[in-house]
C-alpha cells in the first residue's frame, strides 16, 4: 500500500514537470540527519517552560522563551552558524556559501508555545533545521548559495516575526498585549529587537532565494494514512462572521411549543447545517460554530436573541464564497421555520489563502520520492510564518505526522523517526534548490 501512495503521489506532482536535472553532489545526496540528536535536543528545548503535568508554556516574551532561545543560539553557534538577533527579535543563523552575492536559501520556523502547549508545534522545525545546518558543517559541504536558519518571534501570538519580515506588523500591532503580559512593543525589546527600527527587518521580494518550513502537521491526516511526508499545497484562508438571529423572548412555561419563536432553536438548527454543508461538498473545507451566546439566558425564558459565530476555512476563496452562500440559503429556510430573523455581519479575513510555490512543492516531493518516503499533497488548516514569507519568495511547506491529529496539548506528539524524515526531506530539499531546481522546475 506504501509503495502505491509513493508512486500515485510521486505521479501527481512530477510527471508534468519533466525531471528535475539539478541534484547534488553525489556525497551531498547521501547526507543524513542524526535522529538521536534531534529527538535529544527537542527533549531538552522542553525544558524551557516546562509544565508539571507535560508539554510547555513557552509563551513569546516570557522568561522561558528567553532561556529557549539562549538555547536554540547556542545550538546555531555549535553548528557553524553566524547568530544575530533583527529588530523585531527574530533570530537568524548564517552560513556564508561559495558566492555571497547569491540569495540566501532560508529555513526555519518558531519555538514559542501557547499556555499549555506541546514540545514538537514549532520545535521540530527549529531543532529540524539546525540539524541540517550541523551535518553541512560536519561534512565540510559548502553550498554555493548562503544559507540562513529563522527562528521567527511570537509565531502564536500572530506571526509577529514573519509579518515585521515583510513588513506588515502595525503600529496598532505593537500595542497588543501578548500571553506574558507584555505588549508585542515590549516583548521585542526584551528579547533583543527594537520596535522602533522595524524597517531595518524587513526583506525585499527576492531578497531570499526560497523558504523552506519543516512543521508537524497538527491534524490527523497524514497519521491516519500512515503517510510519512505532506507536501504543502498552501495554507487556508479564514473567513469569520457574527450571526444573529432574533426571535421573541417569553415565558418558558406558558408559551405553547407551536406559538414560540426561539432564537435558540434556529442556532441549533443552523449549526447543524453548518456541519451538514461543509461535509456535503467535495474537497476540505472546514466550517465551524465555536461561540453561542443566547439572552436573556434565563432557564425559564425561551430566548429572544443568539449571537453567535461562524468561520470558514479552505485553500479556495471561491470554495469559501460557495459554503458560505450554501448557509445563508439555509438559514432562510431556517427562519421561516422557526419564525425568526437571522443576519450575518462579516467580521475579518483573518487570513488570506496563501499557495505554496509549485515548483518547490515538486522539488519537496522528489526528495521524499528519492528518500525512498511515502507522501501526499494536502492543505494546512493552522497557520504558519510561511504564509508571510510567501508573500516575497518561493515557499514550500513540509509536514510530519501528529499522532492522533493532537497539537496545542500536553498530549502533542511526534514519533523520532518522523522527524527525522522531515529533516532529511528539509536538507535534500536546501541541496536541490541549491544547484538550480528553481530554475529547472516548470511551473
Amino acid at each position: 500500500m506504501k509503495t502505491r501512495i509513493r508512486a500515485l503521489g510521486f505521479l501527481l506532482l512530477i510527471s508534468l514537470a519533466g525531471h528535475l536535472t539539478a541534484a547534488p553532489p553525489s556525497d551531498a545526496k547521501k547526507f543524513r540527519v542524526n535522529s538521536g540528536r534531534i529527538e535529544s535536543r527537542i527533549l531538552q528545548l522542553s525544558e524551557f517552560g516546562k509544565n508539571p503535568d507535560g508539554g510547555v508554556s513557552r509563551v513569546a516574551f516570557s522568561e522561558a522563551d528567553i532561556q529557549g532561545r539562549e538555547y536554540v543560539m547556542s545550538l546555531m553557534r555549535e553548528a557553524g552558524l553566524k547568530v544575530r538577533i533583527d529588530m523585531a527579535g527574530n533570530i537568524l543563523g548564517r552560513r556564508e556559501g561559495l558566492d555571497s552575492n547569491l540569495p540566501p536559501i532560508v529555513f526555519g520556523s518558531h519555538i514559542d508555545s501557547v499556555p499549555g502547549g506541546g514540545n514538537y508545534d514549532g520545535d521540530v522545525g527549529v531543532i529540524g533545521s539546525i540539524e541540517c545546518a550541523q551535518v553541512l558543517h560536519e561534512n565540510n559541504f559548502t553550498t554555493r548559495h548562503p544559507l540562513e536558519v529563522v527562528v521567527f518571534s511570537d509565531e502564536e501570538g500572530g506571526l509577529v516575526g514573519s509579518r515585521a519580515m515583510i513588513g506588515k506588523l502595525t503600529p496598532d500591532a505593537l500595542q497588543v498585549v501578548s500571553h506574558s503580559g507584555k505588549t508585542i512593543r515590549e516583548g521585542i525589546r526584551a528579547i533583543g529587537g527594537n520596535p522602533d527600527k522595524l524597517s531595518e527587518a524587513l526583506r525585499e521580494k527576492g531578497t531570499i532565494k526560497a523558504f523552506i518550513e519543516l512543521h508537524i502537521e497538527q491534524g490527523s491526516f497524514l497519521d491516519d494514512k500512515k503517510i510519512e511526508i505532506g507536501v504543502v499545497e498552501g495554507i487556508v484562508g479564514i473567513n469569520w462572521w457574527d450571526v444573529t438571529i432574533e426571535g421573541f423572548a417569553n415565558h418558558a412555561g406558558t408559551t405553547p411549543m407551536n406559538k414560540r419563536q426561539d432564537a435558540m432553536l434556529a442556532a441549533a438548527h443552523l449549526t447543524v447545517a453548518v456541519n451538514e454543508i461543509a461535509t456535503s461538498m467535495p474537497g476540505r473545507q472546514v466550517a465551524t460554530v465555536g461561540r453561542i451566546k443566547a439572552e436573556p439566558g434565563a432557564p425559564n425564558v425561551i430566548p429572544g436573541r443568539v449571537v453567535m459565530s461562524l468561520e470558514i476555512r479552505d485553500l479556495s476563496s471561491e470554495k469559501m464564497d460557495l459554503v458560505f452562500q450554501k448557509i445563508q440559503e439555509k438559514a432562510n429556510h431556517i427562519e421561516k421555520q422557526t419564525g425568526t430573523n437571522i443576519s450575518f455581519s462579516f467580521i475579518d479575513v483573518a487570513a488570506v489563502p496563501a499557495p505554496t510555490d509549485e515548483r518547490m512543492r515538486k522539488i519537496i516531493a522528489e526528495s521524499a520520492r528519492d528518500l525512498g518516503l511515502s507522501f501526499q499533497l494536502m492543505p494546512s488548516g493552522a497557520g504558519h510564518d510561511a504564509q508571510d514569507i510567501a508573500q516575497i519568495a518561493p515557499t514550500g511547506m513540509i509536514f510530519v505526522p501528529s499522532v492522533g491529529g493532537i497539537s496545542h496539548s500536553p498530549n502533542e506528539l511526534t514519533r523520532p523517526r518522523d522527524m527525522a524524515n522531515g529533516a532529511n526531506v528539509l536538507l535534500q530539499t536546501i541541496l536541490k534548490i541549491d544547484e538550480g531546481a528553481l530554475e529547472l522546475t516548470q511551473k
